[in-house]
C-alpha cells in the first residue's frame, strides 16, 4: 500500500507531542524530522489551518490544537462499552466454563449490563438490566473500591447494608476494610454473599481518564470452584480487563512511550 509522504510527515510531527512536550520550537520539530525548516514550516501552517496545530501566541512555539481535542471526544463518545466488551464476555465464559458479567455503577447500585451464560454454571440471580447491590457482589466491590476516596465517601453516606446471605458485609468500617484489602490485591470478590452456593470474582475496568467505568466477573457455583480455580479465573480477568481498557483509551500515553 502506498503511503503518501505528506501526510505520513504531518502525522508524526503530531506524534511529537505528549504530556512531557506539550511545546515545541520549529527547529526542535525540524531536528527530530530531519527536515528542513521550510519544509516543516509547510506542514505546520497546514495543520494549523486545520486547528489541529496552533501557535502560542507567547513564546511562538507549536502545541496540539482543539481540533484534535475535539475528534477524540468523538471516537471516545461513540464506543459502546457494550459492544467492545463483548468478545471478551464470551472468550471468559469459553475459557472458564463459567458465567461472566459486564457490570456498570448507577449511583449506590450496580446495573447489569451484560451476561454470558454457562450451560453448566447457571447463575439464577443476574438478568441483564437487574440492579444489585454494591456492598455484597464483586462487581460492585470492584466498581467503588478503585475509586477516589472522596466519590467512595459519596456513595457510602446513608448507604444500606442489606443482609443478603449469612455472608454478607452489614458494618461500615468492616466493608472499608474489605476495599483497602481488593485495592491491595488487585481484584474483588463475592463470597456467597449475594446470592446462597455462588462465588464471584470481578475486575474493575477503566477508560481513557482512566476512571472505572465498569466491572467484568466471573460467577461460578462455590461447590465446583477451588482456590486453583479461583487464581485462573482471576488472572484470566486481569488480561481481559487490561486489554478492553486498552481499547476504551486507558494508558494510552504509558503504552505509547514503550
Amino acid at each position: 500500500m502506498p503511503i503518501i509522504q505528506s501526510v505520513d510527515r504531518a502525522l508524526k510531527i503530531l506524534d511529537l507531542f505528549d504530556e512531557f512536550e506539550t511545546e515545541l520550537k520549529i527547529t526542535d520539530i525540524s531536528d527530530r524530522m530531519l527536515l528542513h525548516k521550510s519544509t516543516v514550516h509547510s506542514l505546520l501552517k497546514t495543520l494549523q489551518k486545520h486547528q489541529y496545530i496552533e501557535q502560542n501566541p507567547e513564546n511562538g512555539k507549536y502545541r496540539l490544537g482543539m481540533k484534535l481535542f475535539e475528534r477524540g471526544n468523538f471516537v471516545i463518545h461513540s464506543r459502546d462499552i457494550r459492544s467492545i466488551a463483548k468478545e471478551y464476555l464470551y472468550d471468559l465464559s469459553k475459557d472458564t466454563g463459567q458465567t461472566v458479567h459486564l457490570v456498570i455503577q448507577d449511583g449506590k447500585e450496580g446495573v447489569y449490563i451484560d451476561k454470558v451464560e454457562s450451560a453448566s454454571a447457571t447463575v439464577l440471580y443476574s438478568r441483564i438490566g437487574r440492579r444489585i447491590p454494591l456492598h455484597c457482589s464483586g462487581v460492585g466491590k470492584a466498581l467503588l473500591a478503585f475509586q477516589p476516596d472522596r466519590e467512595i465517601n459519596n456513595v457510602l453516606s446513608d448507604y444500606e447494608f442489606i443482609k443478603r446471605t449469612e455472608n454478607t458485609i452489614t458494618d461500615k468500617q468492616e466493608f472499608l476494610e474489605e476495599l483497602n484489602h481488593i485495592r491491595e490485591q488487585g481484584y474483588a470478590e463475592d463470597r456467597e454473599e449475594n446470592e446462597p452456593g455462588v462465588r464471584c470474582v470481578a475486575i474493575p475496568v477503566r477508560d481513557h481518564t482512566g476512571a472505572v467505568v465498569a466491572a467484568i466477573s466471573i460467577s461460578t457455583p462455590t461447590m465446583r470452584v477451588s482456590e486453583e480455580d479461583i487464581q485462573r479465573y482471576v488472572a484470566k480477568l486481569k488480561e481481559a480487563s487490561a486489554q478492553l481498557s486498552q481499547k476504551l483509551g486507558y494508558g494510552y500515553q504509558t503504552l505509547k512511550g514503550h
